[in-house]
């Protein structure tokens, strides 16, 4: 769940950044998506050589601010893990649970969804400059996703209504309810993106 790694890890920015230059830093300096960035990169083995080819099982579901603050006015780790057991909750009435969703990345383009045993075909693209991921599901459905990648996990996040739109698409079952309770999570904090956190099979 990478909002969670990015939250903490920035105490560790604030840290390294302040011992090597503590009077030139001011905190909207230190707390920059930029320095957190690095030092998650750092740790988790995230880079821009993404290689999306293989498989990747969902194993939770994936928050995201879109700025870090708009991240801090939202309450921090305790909204983004708030956010995520919501999420969760909310994707298990569609039969979205880890393990039940897959998503296999082929070298020419071309991509394989199963979720609950239905598999969906489509093609797709990769901007390594914008790290946006697009969707096509069998000339049906159309899908730009925000990627956060390292080579064992990526977060595929979407904002909310694209979302909403893509669970409709995927699951087989049909929820109102669970539809308008996500919806109503993602209204509670602006700029918030809601996705899919997935583990590279190997």
């Amino acid at each position: 769940m990478r909002m969670t790694i990015k939250t903490t890890l920035a105490c560790v920015v604030l840290l390294f950044l302040s011992l090597q230059n503590a009077s030139a830093q001011s905190w909207s300096d230190l707390l920059n998506k930029d320095n957190i960035n690095k030092v998650v990169n750092a740790v988790t083995g995230a880079n821009n050589n993404v290689l999306l080819e293989g498989t990747w099982v969902y194993s939770g579901s994936a928050v995201q601010f879109e700025s870090d603050n708009l991240l801090l006015k939202a309450g921090g780790v305790a909204a983004a893990k708030a956010a995520e057991s919501k999420l969760d909750e909310q994707l298990v009435k569609f039969g979205i649970t880890p393990g039940s969703m897959t998503f296999t990345f082929a070298a020419d383009s071309t991509f394989t969804s199963v979720v609950a045993g239905r598999t969906m075909p489509g093609t797709y693209t990769y901007d390594s400059e914008t790290k946006k991921l697009n969707l096509k599901f069998a000339r049906l459905l159309n899908m730009g996703a925000e990627v956060n990648y390292s080579t064992t996990s990526m977060d595929m996040l979407f904002n909310s209504d694209k979302l909403l739109k893509l669970i409709t698409f995927l699951s087989s079952k049909t929820n109102s309810t669970a539809l308008k309770s996500i919806s109503t999570l993602a209204s509670q904090y602006e700029g918030m993106m809601l996705g899919f956190e997935l583990k590279k099979q190997e």
